[in-house]
């Protein structure tokens, strides 16, 4: 990472967002602590019905560019609770019933936050062909109740959100590690893009729309929805793809994708080939290292929901390498971050005014 690249408030407000849960659909709170952040870089925001946030730069332009990422993270629901007082959950977005076990929660409640672990029969008690292993039907949560009613007395009832308690580190001065850095992480860089517009004091000709989409992890479904509100002719999306590099992933059917090697640029349907060979050219003009991955079909990101919205916007995904996702030590290179944040900056710069993507014209 070059030095200071991240100025120290940076760094404060990426730890601070990090740290504060964001589950799918309970997004509001870390919605604030980002919109605030950005508010100094921007003109004007929009907030939708169900959290998106949108800061805009110069809102009177026709021409509209969107840089979008994400503000939700997995998490569990309240599901069953026993006559005993434990606690059986389901999932709200992907969460790894695998990593459960042990680990320290968060129930939210009307009254607080309920403390409770993942409890795990132990190992003394397992031996023999009756061992099971976590499952959705295994795995159950314990906040120190003896019964159902005591539960209920805590504030915790069926439909209550769960976020694990994990919190941001770096390791060896080389990564961001914590829960939800898919993709918060995304937030941060597309605020960061906005800072270093305002520092530098550069006049982009057509109106940024800096989006930060809310119910990504259960269908897109923010970007869905305010995509409809902005309207773009261009949508430019980060997220976060997989580390192949690390043990037990098969690069045959994942790839070969790296963290500290630099963005991912995806080829696919959703992406807009015009566009990301801006995309390419950007990172080649200026020396921004970068891997490529092919998507079958969808990328799976909220690309697909801009891509194929309103007759079509030009859309691209720029990714971040990610190790171990969707569990509470998701891992990025910070020189890749660094690096994501200098390609969509200089990406903004090369984009003209009314410039027409279109394949035939």
């Amino acid at each position: 990472m070059k030095k200071n690249f991240f100025s120290k408030k940076s760094l404060t407000f990426l730890e601070s967002y990090l740290n504060n849960p964001s589950p799918t659909g309970f997004e509001s709170e870390g919605q604030k602590l980002w919109l605030d952040y950005l508010k100094p870089y921007i003109d004007d925001y929009i907030v939708d019905t169900y959290g998106t946030v949108v800061g805009i730069v110069n809102p009177e332009a026709k021409y509209k560019v969107v840089i979008e990422a994400h503000a939700d993270e997995i998490s569990w629901f309240v599901h069953y609770i026993t006559k005993d007082g434990f606690i059986y959950v389901r999932r709200n977005g992907g969460s790894d019933h695998q990593i459960a076990p042990s680990k320290r929660v968060n129930i939210h409640t009307d009254k607080g936050i309920v403390k409770a672990v993942f409890g795990w029969p132990a190992i003394h008690t397992r031996h023999g062909k009756d061992e099971k292993s976590p499952q959705m039907d295994t795995i159950f949560l314990d906040c120190g109740a003896i019964s159902d009613k005591e539960v209920a007395e805590m504030g915790v009832h069926v439909g209550c959100v769960i976020t694990y308690e994990d919190e941001f580190m770096t390791l060896n001065n080389r990564y961001f590690v914590g829960r939800a850095l898919d993709n918060r992480i995304g937030g941060f860089v597309i605020a960061e893009v906005a800072r270093l517009l305002h520092k530098n004091k550069k006049k982009l000709p057509f109106g940024l729309y800096i989006t930060n989409s809310v119910q990504e992890e259960v269908g897109l479904h923010g970007a869905k929805m305010i995509v409809e509100t902005i309207r773009p002719d261009v949508a430019i999306v980060t997220d976060v793809c997989h580390d192949t590099n690390t043990p037990m992933i098969n690069k045959i059917k994942q790839g070969d994708l790296k963290c500290g090697d630099g963005p991912v640029l995806t080829y696919g349907p959703s992406v807009q080939n015009n566009l990301l060979k801006v995309i390419i050219e950007t990172a080649e003009e200026n020396k921004i290292p970068f891997q490529r991955q092919a998507a079958s079909r969808a990328t799976g990101t909220d690309t697909d929901a801009f891509a194929f919205a309103i007759g079509g916007v030009a859309s691209a995904l720029i990714s971040l390498p990610l190790r171990y996702m969707h569990t509470t030590v998701e891992s990025a290179h910070i020189d890749d971050v660094q690096h994501v944040v200098e390609l969509i900056y200089n990406t903004l710069l090369n984009i003209k005014d009314q410039q027409d993507f279109r394949y035939l014209k």
